[in-house]
């Protein structure tokens, strides 16, 4: 069960692995153009249906006709790869019940973005987390994890493909453990119990920091944070859904940055320029320098290449 290009590299390794998939289940198709009159499928579709996989696609997850025919397929094991949050009457149907693979090093960034998340909070570590079932969204016993570093200089896109890469693996290692009847698992509260007692310094609120789903307003830059947590901030949020501020009333993206310590007098969010080679930001405690960035109704391009077409006003501000 999954949507998105993440959860393909697990429906691939499970259908080059030979293992029987009976049945995928992903979102209907998506409405796209002027119009809304082209359906776009997902990419889980795409691939499934390229290797004639039967498809279900489901308005609603209670759906009686739905629960039937998923009931019919009689599944093993239903794994579930950046989906939907399932009723009890599904994840609770095959033998050996359901797990996820969740971006994330639960307990740590439950919720709908963990990956943006652990990047804007400037973690410097996180993984994939494969874990069962139950009420509670993301709150199931932990089967297995895999860890990656977080580098200072990687957006949401390069930790999002690394992880990607590394989930089939995870996920192949996750039902044979369930298959081959080796399978342990371990609580979530048992986990942060570990996690207290390694590290005394770390609270619990930051063991179980929220992954909440990301909105336009979620992706409006604060001036008056420090450099730090603002260059932190772009790059979660870079390249989609892109973190933005006002320039003369217009919204202006931003995508790609270098931060600057420094000691200053100047108004959060006061840009400096010399009209050619650079634009860059006050913050609280420096400067944010811009590398690429998009005009409200232009193209995203270098700022280099921006300057040659664009002059700043006098006293400019970002806001």
């Amino acid at each position: 069960m999954g949507t998105p290009d993440f959860a393909v590299e697990g429906l691939k390794v499970l259908v080059e692995g030979g293992y029987n998939i009976v049945g995928v289940i992903t979102m209907p198709d998506k409405p796209i153009g002027r119009h809304q009159d082209t359906l776009q499928p997902s990419p889980v579709k795409q691939y499934a249906v390229e290797h004639g996989l039967k498809v279900l696609q489901p308005a609603k997850l209670k759906d009686p006709d739905f629960v039937e025919e998923l009931r019919s397929l009689n599944a093993d094991l239903q794994i579930v790869v950046a989906f939907r949050m399932l009723p009890e009457i599904v994840w609770s149907m095959p033998k050996y019940g359901t797990f996820n693979a969740h971006a994330s090093l639960l307990p740590k960034y439950r919720g709908a973005a963990p990956i943006n998340w652990a990047v804007i909070n400037g973690d410097t570590e996180t993984g994939m987390t494969t874990f069962m079932l139950k009420h509670e969204i993301d709150t199931g016993d932990v089967i297995d994890q895999v860890r990656i570093p977080i580098a200072d200089t990687d957006n949401v896109e390069i930790v999002h493909d690394k992880l990607m890469a590394l989930s089939g693996t995870l996920i192949i290692k996750t039902v044979d453990s369930i298959l081959d009847g080796t399978l342990k698992t371990i609580s979530q509260e048992e986990l942060i119990e570990r996690q207290k007692a390694s590290n005394t310094q770390m609270t619990e609120e930051e063991m179980l920091a929220p992954a909440p789903k990301i909105f336009r307003e979620t992706c409006q830059i604060d001036w008056n944070q420090t450099t730090k947590r603002i260059y932190d901030f772009i790059r979660g949020l870079s390249p989609y859904p892109a973190a933005w501020t006002s320039l003369n009333g217009k919204s202006v993206k931003i995508y790609d940055t270098e931060k600057e310590t420094a000691d200053h007098s100047l108004t959060p969010g006061t840009i400096l320029s010399d009209g050619k080679t650079y634009i860059k930001a006050a913050t609280k405690d420096g400067y944010i320098n811009i590398k690429v960035m998009q005009l409200e109704g232009k193209k995203r391009m270098p700022v280099t290449d921006l300057l040659r077409g664009f002059k700043l006003t006098d006293n400019a501000q970002f806001v």
